[in-house]
């Protein structure tokens, strides 16, 4: 096995990692499962988490979005992924940093939103017990940056002491005998993406990124700046315990993700493919959610009778849909393996008369030693 992956991110780093994930994950699921069980049918809730009004008999439910779910399970993946030994470190790294960004950036306008907590029906306690939560996410999202950066600069200064080198481990050469180098390697650290798959990523996630934020720009005339400045911090009086981040900041935070993961993938950056599944998971989310709701309320049924708005809403939502699987699909794909010291056959030469020199082999001494 390569020791490259150990260099860079330790063991240490691993398990801390997957731990804050996993307590992540259970804050997000504990919130849903509450959701899930106080609120009679629990189809209400699904449609409530999309966006759409609540059942006149779940007017205490929700008390959580789309995201809880959505991040939980986004939190367990990136455990698992964290923990398996046979994925390089800088997927590992990445996978954590990606999920902190996402989860500091949709947490974040819940600190300064006017009337979190104020769901009608619902005591002090429900309220209290969802601010700690938002503050509990915010630290695991801090602390997740640190145990990447501590891991990474602990390697780096271990690696330096015992006098290790920064690239692969290479068998010692002796004549007579050559490591084969694989023709179809692709050089590179491991885990970056290939370039074919790349390009592909890119250019879906650009165009992605592009599409919300020129949504964004389009509306903003119609609110006017201090109206659009108001709707993108959020200015609701009543919410649900844990409202979702306003729809002008979730559409922000989107196009930055989306071409952010966008850039790393052109440049095939070590930390791409997590990136890019973050971005996917939730342009898909976003897009399958709207699409869902204007089924479910009737909207989608009607396209003749919408105003031109409503309709480019609907494809936009399409192809934000068809856009995040698609590079899901294609991120999944495995990136560059890691080069372990014993890649390649070796090839001898010299056992023989007139036996060729393999190429890059190093050429015999002019006096031979004993038993050439």
């Amino acid at each position: 096995m390569s020791t490259v992956r150990d260099r860079v991110l330790t063991g240490g780093a691993r398990t801390t990692g997957a731990l804050l994930c996993l307590l992540l994950a259970l804050l997000g699921a504990a919130w849903a499962a509450r959701d899930l069980t106080a609120a009679r049918p629990g189809a209400e809730v699904w449609w409530a988490w999309l966006g759409g009004a609540r059942g006149p008999r779940d007017a205490t439910a929700p008390a959580s979005s789309l995201l809880d779910p959505l991040l939980a399970l986004g939190a367990l993946t990136a455990a698992v992924t964290v923990l398996r030994g046979a994925v390089p470190a800088p997927v590992a790294a990445g996978t954590l940093l990606s999920l902190a960004t996402a989860t500091a950036l949709l947490r974040a306008p819940l600190l300064w939103m006017p009337g979190v907590g104020r769901l009608p029906g619902t005591d002090t306690g429900l309220t209290s017990w969802a601010q700690r939560t938002v503050l509990a996410e915010l630290a695991l999202a801090a602390a997740l940056l640190v145990v990447v950066a501590a891991g990474r600069r602990g390697a780096g200064r271990a690696g330096r002491h015992r006098g290790h080198p920064t690239g692969p481990e290479t068998a010692p050469s002796a004549y007579g005998v050559v490591r084969a180098v694989p023709q179809a390697a692709d050089p590179g650290r491991p885990g970056r993406p290939r370039k074919g798959p790349a390009r592909t990523v890119g250019v879906l996630l650009a165009a992605a990124g592009l599409t919300v934020a020129g949504g964004e720009l389009y509306r903003l005339p119609e609110l006017g700046a201090d109206g659009y400045r108001k709707a993108l911090l959020g200015g609701a009086t009543e919410l649900p315990a844990l409202p979702p981040p306003p729809a002008h900041w979730h559409a922000a935070v989107l196009a930055l993700l989306a071409l952010g993961a966008a850039v790393a993938a052109l440049r095939r950056a070590s930390w791409a493919r997590p990136a890019a599944v973050a971005a996917a998971a939730l342009l898909c989310a976003h897009g399958a959610g709207a699409l869902a709701l204007a089924v479910h309320t009737g909207r989608a049924g009607r396209l003749a009778a919408l105003s031109g708005t409503d309709r480019l809403e609907l494809a936009t939502a399409a192809f934000l849909a068809v856009t995040g699987l698609t590079v899901l699909l294609v991120a999944f794909r495995r990136g560059v393996p890691a080069v372990t010291g014993g890649t390649g056959g070796a090839l001898a030469y010299g056992s023989a008369p007139g036996a060729v020199r393999p190429p890059h082999a190093p050429p015999p001494p002019s006096t031979l030693p004993p038993g050439w």
